[in-house]
């Protein structure tokens, strides 16, 4: 039996729209024999005959009115299918699983998302807080298909870019001695409980505090870890410790706690996004490209 392509399709049409094999053939750049051929094809698959023709004129037949619509809708589905295919390649559709870390939420996230989502409606975005390491896992089981995190220690699956800094602050209890200082000296601290990341959520963030006190003569005496930055700086407010935290915070609403800049000069906390290397990069990147405040920064070499 012959086999029915798309063209087949194409072919009728047209002739049953022109009811002409001469114009048909001209409508579709192409001589009148291979278009009285591919109709014959097609005939022979369907197994009905779609048209009388003489030599005089071109009807349909009863079986080929019915075979007009359902061929007309077939086409329709196809050129649909090719249209949303279209789509999820340049961005414009799809789902994209977005994980980030607390600060962001207070770093432009909300209203990123909210542009995204005008710019690209037809985008189903899925945002999941999770602390770096988390997100690192998710990523390489598939689970996110872009992250926000506080690391560029990715493994050689992952790629990344970073996005911005913003300094660390000094984050007090409002009844602190230093609470009321234009500046604290991380020094200053060094005798007091701290409150940290937890090493494991977040083992750089968790190391780089600690060698920021050490590189001023001290190591921290930690009291308690939180899993989240948010819980940090509620332990905080509850006057059980004091923290380094990033600058985002200051803006979270806490009430009971304070929020100085350190004395001391400190490399600041940076944000990066992370994906699979091997995912496709169209959501993505509609996704990074959606934030015009920053400019686009160089790839990270997750291989180093």
């Amino acid at each position: 039996m012959a086999r029915v392509e798309l063209r087949h399709l194409r072919y009728f049409l047209a002739l049953a729209e022109e009811l002409h094999f001469g114009r048909a053939a001209q409508r579709l750049a192409m001589s009148q024999p291979p278009l009285s051929v591919a109709l014959q094809q097609l005939e022979s698959a369907v197994g009905a005959r779609l048209l009388d023709r003489d030599s005089k004129r071109v009807r349909l037949t009863p079986a080929g009115q019915s075979f007009r619509a359902s061929a007309q809708a077939l086409l329709g589905r196809f050129e649909d299918a090719c249209a949303q295919a279209r789509e999820v390649e340049a961005g414009e559709i799809g789902r994209l699983r977005l994980g980030f870390v607390g600060s962001t939420l207070f770093h432009g996230l909300p209203d990123w998302l909210r542009n995204f989502q005008v710019a690209y409606p037809r985008v189903e975005v899925v945002v999941i807080e999770l602390n770096s390491q988390d997100q690192i896992q998710a990523l390489l089981q598939e689970e996110l298909d872009l992250a926000l995190l506080h690391t560029d220690r990715l493994p050689p699956a992952l790629d990344g870019t970073p996005l911005y800094d913003e300094p660390f602050l000094a984050c007090l209890p409002e009844s602190h001695a230093a609470a009321c200082r234009r500046r604290v000296p991380l020094t200053s601290l060094s005798d007091q409980p701290f409150i940290l990341f937890s090493r494991r959520g977040s083992p750089d963030y968790h190391a780089r505090i600690i060698e920021m006190c050490r590189q001023q003569g001290f190591y921290p005496r930690l009291q308690h870890e939180g899993r989240h930055w948010l819980s940090v700086v509620s332990l905080v407010a509850q006057g059980l410790g004091v923290s380094i935290v990033p600058a985002a915070f200051k803006d979270a609403g806490i009430q009971g706690a304070v929020f100085k800049p350190l004395a001391e000069a400190m490399e600041p906390s940076r944000v990066f996004a992370a994906w699979r290397r091997d995912s496709s990069a169209s959501l993505r990147e509609a996704f990074l490209g959606s934030r015009s405040d920053a400019p686009k920064p160089p790839l990270l070499d997750s291989r180093r």
